[in-house]
């Protein structure tokens, strides 16, 4: 399978953080969320793939190219948190601006998704709301032919029904499998409704990176009382955390532990929970 983002090595250091020798694939027609907690270096992550900042070392490629050439940039769509163009322009002077930044405008793609968005092309963009300002740079990314889409948080403070409009319009756009997207986010529900594949980073490290499917169907918790923790295989446990009337222990396969431990409570694990485990919870 082709990569359309691969990363291998990638490591930036600052004064008072270390992103360290950070690895993953963005395969070609594939969905693949970035999750940590705040700090744990998914933003430093994308801005060294987009050439952002200069990275210390490490191997970028990006639809099989090394450097990011004019052609290459024209097929990356990037939507960051926040807003990304001069608020002044309205939607149709901003169409006019990017005919002349991307060669490969198309002008009815992007005027149709202002349609789709219920986005008013003569409003100036300091009025939009923040889902407004969202949507309007989700259709600019997906007008200038991009193959690989890159997102910073971009569904973070919207509303649930504006995020649930997005996701389907990120699932429609890797129907085609020349298109694939990284999209970083602290909403783990929306990469587990659309993610093939989860980045796990903390403290600048890839904890793990794995099928979406194998972390929410056959990873589980372990539910238990001291006495049952101590009966554990300790070869069996990922992690652990006490809590104040249980030890929660996260498991990589309930099926197999549920026949080794037949009295035991396990219970499927959320993507969020997993990443709380590895944070909080102890080897």
């Amino acid at each position: 399978m082709n990569s359309a983002l691969t990363i291998s090595g990638l490591t930036k250091t600052y004064k008072d953080f270390v992103l360290d020798s950070v690895s993953f694939d963005v395969p070609e027609g594939s969905i693949v969320g970035l999750i940590g907690e705040n700090g744990a270096g998914k933003s430093t992550t994308i801005n060294a793939a987009l050439g952002l900042i200069k990275k210390d070392a490490g191997y970028i490629s990006i639809m099989g190219k090394d450097e990011l050439d004019n052609d290459t940039k024209e097929q990356i769509g990037v939507v960051f948190d926040g807003s990304n163009y001069p608020e002044i322009l309205s939607p149709k002077r901003l169409n006019r601006v990017m005919k002349n930044i991307y060669h490969s405008w198309d002008e009815r793609t992007y005027m149709s998704l202002l349609k789709k968005f219920s986005l008013p092309a003569d409003k100036q963009i300091s009025q939009f709301s923040k889902g407004m300002k969202m949507k309007l740079a989700i259709s600019v990314a997906l007008s200038h032919n991009s193959k690989l889409l890159i997102l910073d948080e971009a569904t973070s403070g919207l509303d649930p029904v504006i995020r649930d409009d997005i996701l389907d319009i990120l699932l429609d756009f890797v129907q085609d499998e020349d298109h694939s997207i990284l999209i970083s986010s602290h909403i783990t529900t929306d990469l587990e409704k659309i993610a093939d594949y989860i980045v796990f980073i903390h403290e600048g490290k890839v904890v793990f990176s794995k099928p979406k499917d194998e972390l929410t169907e056959q990873y589980g918790i372990i539910k238990c009382g001291a006495a049952q923790f101590d009966a554990l295989d300790k070869s069996d446990i990922i992690v652990y955390r006490k809590m104040d009337y249980e030890w929660q222990v996260l498991i990589s396969d309930r099926t197999a532990m549920q026949k080794k431990y037949p009295k035991a409570m396990i219970v499927p694990a959320t993507i969020d929970e997993i990443m709380l485990l590895y944070v909080k919870g102890e080897k």
